[in-house]
């Protein structure tokens, strides 16, 4: 089994509140833990703008009591990062149907399909609600 890199390590998590300055704060916390990684600079651009939809999403959408926390994960390796974005909302989302020039929202799972080149969403191990993840590899975009 391969070792783990040393250095700064390769995963890492934090809990948000569900409050929209979440979501950059989300891509600040990316971008301070891809700086710590030579190299990993590949998947900063993609990953900031899929890592800040699902934030949104979770944040937006999520059917959640109050006090409620989200928790973002990163897991980088040699030619990817995994995003995770947990919620306590079971429910999933889908992509929308329509994609009409006058909608101002429902385009954040689009981005992601276009920009990660796997995405999911399953229950949460041991705990309520559900995390979306989206991998992001090589270059960043497909």
């Amino acid at each position: 089994m391969p070792e783990k890199p040393s250095g700064p390590a390769s995963e890492c998590s934090w809990w948000l509140p569900k409050q929209h300055k979440s979501a950059g704060a989300a891509r600040r916390l990316l971008r301070t833990f891809l700086a710590g990684h030579p190299g990993s600079e590949r998947f900063a651009g993609s990953g900031e703008l899929v890592l800040g939809e699902l934030v949104a999403n979770a944040v937006l959408h999520a059917k959640t009591p109050p006090g409620r926390l989200v928790l973002i994960r990163f897991d980088l390796q040699p030619d990817s990062l995994r995003i995770e974005v947990h919620d306590a909302d079971a429910s999933r989302p889908s992509l929308p149907h329509s994609t009409a020039e006058f909608e101002e929202t429902g385009r954040g799972l689009l981005l992601v399909s276009l920009l990660a080149s796997d995405w999911g969403c399953c229950p949460r191990e041991g705990g309520i609600g559900k995390a979306m993840w989206a991998l992001i590899e090589g270059g960043g975009a497909k």
